[in-house]
């Protein structure tokens, strides 16, 4: 199966979903999730609320679903995702959840239907694990165990 042929199965578990998850337009990466909930949600400034989606989904085999922030909620009133990207794993079937958070400066409200999040199917590889017992036996680099921050300022 090539990427172009993966499907993607979708279940809507409850009533209050609006809409199953979709492609805004032709070249969008992501397809909208959106908040099934039953009436709006307060998301005061600094708390996190974990949001449900009303939808399962059946990854193709060796993909993953990555749940990944909204720009335009982002840009505009600091709510973002917890966790982003979030992994969906391929063998995963329960409902999809969002971890919203709100890093802005006013409480945020979310409506029933308002889109959340995007969830954005991408290949895996699984590597082939080979364990050693010595760090010098792994290749060098000109990096070596230099961490966080020693490639730039």
């Amino acid at each position: 199966m090539s990427v172009l042929d993966a499907i993607l199965r979708v279940c809507v578990l409850r009533p209050d979903v609006v809409d199953a998850p979709n492609y805004a337009s032709e070249g969008a990466a992501g397809l909208d999730l959106q908040a099934a909930i039953p009436e709006p949600r307060c998301l005061a400034r600094g708390e996190v609320l974990r949001i449900p989606t009303g939808v399962a989904v059946e990854l193709p085999a060796r993909h993953e679903g990555q749940v990944r922030p909204r720009s335009g909620l982002a840009a505009r009133h600091g709510v973002t995702l917890l966790n982003a990207p979030g992994t969906i794993d391929a063998d995963y079937r329960g409902e999809i959840c969002v971890l919203l958070i709100n890093l802005g400066q006013e409480d945020y409200v979310v409506n029933p239907g308002d889109r959340i999040a995007q969830l954005v199917v991408a290949p895996v590889i699984h590597a082939r694990i080979e364990v050693v017992s010595v760090l010098s036996a792994l290749s060098s680099t000109k990096r070596g165990e230099d961490g966080f921050g020693s490639t730039g300022r």
